[in-house]
């Protein structure tokens, strides 16, 4: 039977430090103090009326302490003063790395975000008279945002708190591709946002040839093509450990989870998000530029209208994604003005979720009166008679102000009046119109009603 050996207690390991102390001192002369053990540290023989000096501990019961600091102890004539001046053995602060606060940065504001854009797209599926070709728009570009923040979360969770890095490479490998896809289709479904817009306020006549496959197919199919080439290339290049600007590192053997890494075949993927973003930067400004030429023949009343249109475009800048460009490049040294920069650039991409969710659902004045108004709906079916009646008088997808009703706007007789696909309830009935003075009044009229059903109304 085999010998059982059991852990020494903590008065046996005090026991053993007292006698290894004694010992490494055992020749020292009259006039010395003996040495002596206090607990935590040796003190040597040490001549009379001297203080005695040294390092500090380094740990104890598991905590780190400063030991570049030191400790002391007054030897006395023939003995020891009653105790050790520990005052600057203090508890040692780890250092928090400027990638480390941005990683939290992130974390806090993807977490904020995707609560928000949940409830955001539940609002917008739950609804039924919120379901137009625009709204489906805004709940693609959404998910995208939603499905980026988790596949972040993720790849996060599993540099930090995955012990076994060898055996997750698989893992590790399914997680970065899946945030670059992610990552990706949200650039291409801002290029959605963007090319829709342009289409009905700049090219009207050709709105309706745009359907929803095609604009799925920019949306989701796109990225699938240069992620798959992108992987492939990955597969046939080795990658050395470095620090990309999202907030995410991984220290250690380049072994763990190489495909975080970045590298020159990375362009497979960031040049379509850049190309992305570069058309919707030319979208707002052919839109900007088409309501800037009316604006100029408008009168005076007119004019102070439509300009609350022409800044209620502004908010499309987090929708389209321009706020990337503004912080696309930045220092990178060590500099204050760098630490700030990552630290703004990382509050911004995290939470420009959260931005598109509160402008484009929760602050748009057609989605309050569709959730005040079901709401309204369902106090009064509480109330007996009295809900019934109201249930009979409204059909079940129909909010009394809702504004995915039908607008027509009228204009000289045209064979292709239609410029709504069949999957929104927005029916827009603009005919091309020339620049011609006596159109200009009603180009811009159809204009600034195309502004206003897309953009939330914030400046009154």
């Amino acid at each position: 039977m085999e010998e059982l050996h059991t852990l020494p207690g903590p008065e046996a390991v005090a026991e053993n430090a007292s006698e290894e102390c004694l010992a490494r001192n055992s020749n020292y002369s009259e006039n010395y103090c003996q040495p002596y053990f206090d607990g935590l540290l040796c003190w040597d023989a040490t001549p009379w009326n001297t203080l005695a000096v040294q390092k500090c501990f380094s740990e104890f019961h598991g905590v780190q302490y400063d030991d570049t600091q030191n400790a002391s102890r007054l030897c006395l004539e023939g003995e020891w003063h009653n105790y050790t001046n520990y005052a600057n053995c203090t508890e040692r602060i780890a250092n928090v790395s400027p990638t480390d606060v941005t990683s939290l940065i992130y974390l806090a504001g993807y977490t904020l975000s995707l609560a928000v854009l949940s409830l955001a797209v539940f609002v917008f599926l739950y609804f039924k008279d919120l379901r137009c070709l625009r709204n489906t728009i805004h709940t693609n570009l959404m998910s995208t945002y939603i499905l980026s923040a988790c596949s972040w979360m993720l790849n996060l969770a599993l540099q930090n708190w995955s012990d076994e890095a060898q055996q997750e490479q698989t893992s590790c490998m399914i997680l970065v591709i899946c945030m670059h896809y992610f990552y990706l289709t949200n650039f291409f479904w801002m290029l959605v946002e963007g090319l829709y817009l342009y289409m009905l306020v700049v090219e009207t006549f050709t709105a309706e040839n745009i359907k929803l496959k095609v604009y799925t197919t920019i949306g989701w199919g796109a990225p699938a093509i240069f992620i798959t080439i992108w992987v492939i290339a990955r597969c046939f290049v080795s990658v050395v450990p470095s620090t990309g600007p999202d907030g995410l590192t991984i220290t250690g053997e380049t072994k763990m989870c190489q495909w975080i890494h970045e590298h020159q075949v990375d362009w497979i993927h960031k040049a379509p998000a850049l190309a992305g973003l570069a058309l919707n930067l030319f979208f707002l400004i052919r839109i900007m530029w088409v309501l800037i030429t009316k604006l100029r023949s408008a009168n005076t009343l007119e004019t102070e209208q439509y300009r609350k249109a022409t800044k209620a475009l502004l908010v499309l800048i987090p929708l389209l994604g321009i706020t990337n460009l503004l912080v696309l490049c930045g220092p990178s040294d060590d500099s204050w003005f760098a630490y700030t920069f990552d630290y703004t650039r990382a509050v911004m991409l995290s939470t420009q979720g959260f931005t598109v969710a509160l402008f484009y659902c929760f602050m748009n004045t057609e989605v309050r009166h569709a959730i005040r108004y079901h709401v309204e709906r369902w106090k009064n079916g509480r109330n007996i008679g009295g809900g019934r009646r109201r249930g009979a008088s409204y059909s079940k997808d129909w909010s009394p102000r809702s504004r995915t009703e039908s607008i027509r706007l009228y204009s000289h007789p045209s064979k292709r009046e239609s410029a709504a696909s069949e999957t929104t309830t927005t029916t827009l009935l603009v005919p091309r119109m020339s620049l011609a003075p006596h159109h200009d009044g009603r180009h811009l009229h159809a204009v600034s009603i195309i502004i206003k059903s897309l953009v939330v109304e914030m400046i009154y």
